[in-house]
């Protein structure tokens, strides 16, 4: 591979450069993608939930859906190059999203690792297509970032759990029809060993679901109740006590592999306010025109480059097989804090403008969706760009990561390291 895939750099000679250029198959393979695209966008931004199942389907027909997945499976087993190509011209495109995510980054992988042959034929395909949608049912209310901590239960009787207990923070939960849940099958044991792994269907009895109302004013998460859940022992995915250790091999899938499209995503919404600078008035002048704002754009430019090439670095690991480690948690905390000041910094360009929810002029719109597919504005990136720093592992449990597993430091003291360390001292 010419470009970041492999990053090929000349043994010696001062004045050598790095090639960064994509390979021939890969631009083919792009032009490829972005063909398909310009001939399948809907006129018509899907709506409905039928809509956008709709346009799922023809993602997966496309060969587009699950594409780093097994053959044998339905995915297509593409590079990762290919992958990140991908994303990054749907963003480009302004191409609506599929609506299965947590289903085709989360859930399918860990079925595929760990579920039973049962398990697999019974769930991968309508995962794919999008005939089952899928939440993921891990935070509560006392155990986010410690998530260790839970204490939603699933009690043994016979040949079925029975759960009760609280989810929060559940992406996609109103709308979705089946959950992978971690809950707490031995509580005597230590906490990161009695934890379960179970399938549990989110339309049967005993399940309540209240979406929650963001400060963005939209309700994509949600709080879901389990009163007397019965779930039949078929549902437990891998062994019994074993969620803890399924759990880490879930959240790899959700961190470091779309980094890409997320830079592509801030490139679209960068070239968006250079525009409108241009357009906008300040003192009489264009606000491009201003020192001190070019000086801001300019540091957002920089950054959104500097970005874009360690997202580069993360992919040329990928494409010699190598996974990503602890690096995806320096990439994860780089563009989460780097999203939201960049939001920040075009709030504080833009002015009063920046701060519309609804009704700015045209020339001084951002129009551009959302990765929900929504219409969103300035002010709706800016405050989006807050739950950036806490999903998919909070800033504070990246650096810790980062300071364990990448520069070494002494682990956090913890109430429940303590009797493992004072044993290891005795």
């Amino acid at each position: 591979m010419a470009m970041a895939g492999a990053w090929r750099r000349p043994l010696c000679g001062r004045d050598a450069d790095m090639d960064l250029r994509f390979t021939a198959e890969d631009e083919a393979f792009r032009a490829q993608v972005r063909a398909w695209l310009a001939e399948n966008i809907p006129a018509q931004k899907p709506r409905t939930m039928e809509e956008k199942k709709a346009w799922h389907r023809k993602l997966y027909e496309g060969g587009f859906i699950g594409m780093g997945w097994p053959k044998e499976y339905g995915g297509r087993e593409a590079r990762p190059m290919e992958q990140a190509i991908v994303g990054e011209e749907m963003v480009r495109a302004s191409a609506p999203p599929g609506v299965n995510y947590l289903g085709i980054a989360i859930v399918g992988p860990t079925l595929i690792h760990h579920g039973t042959e049962q398990q697999k034929q019974r769930f991968v395909h309508n995962i794919l297509s999008a005939e089952e949608l899928w939440c993921q049912l891990y935070s509560e209310p006392n155990s986010g970032s410690d998530l260790a901590s839970l204490q939603c239960r699933a009690d043994i009787d016979g040949d079925e759990f029975v759960i009760n207990g609280q989810k929060i923070w559940t992406s996609g939960g109103k709308d979705a029809d089946w959950g992978l849940m971690l809950a707490r099958t031995d509580r005597n044991a230590p906490k990161h060993q009695g934890i379960s792994c179970i399938l549990i269907d989110m339309h049967q009895p005993g399940v309540e679901v209240r979406p929650l109302k963001q400060i963005t004013g939209s309700a994509e998460f949600c709080e879901v109740f389990f009163t007397n859940v019965r779930v039949p022992a078929d549902n437990l995915v891998g062994e019994l006590n074993t969620g803890w250790q399924i759990a880490q091999t879930t959240l790899g899938y959700e961190r470091g592999g779309n980094t890409l499209s997320v830079v592509t995503q801030m490139q679209m919404g960068y070239n968006r306010v250079l525009e409108v600078a241009k357009a906008l008035r300040v003192d009489g002048t264009r606000a491009i025109d201003d020192p001190l704002i070019r000086r801001k754009l300019g540091q957002i430019g920089a950054e959104i480059e500097n970005m874009r090439y360690s997202s580069l670095r993360i992919l040329s690991g990928m494409e010699k097989g190598l996974r990503p480690g602890p690096e995806s948690s320096l990439a994860k905390l780089t563009y989460s804090e780097l999203d939201k000041r960049i939001r920040e910094m075009m709030l504080e360009i833009l002015g009063p403008w920046g701060q519309v929810l609804h009704g700015a002029p045209s020339e001084y719109a951002l129009g551009i969706d959302s990765e929900e597919g929504d219409d969103q504005s300035w002010a709706t990136a800016f405050l989006w760009a807050r739950a950036g720093t806490i999903y998919a592992g909070s800033s504070e449990i990246q650096k810790n990561i980062i300071g364990e597993r990448v520069l070494g430091l002494p682990k956090e003291v913890r109430a429940d390291r303590l009797p493992v360390q004072s044993a290891a001292g005795n």
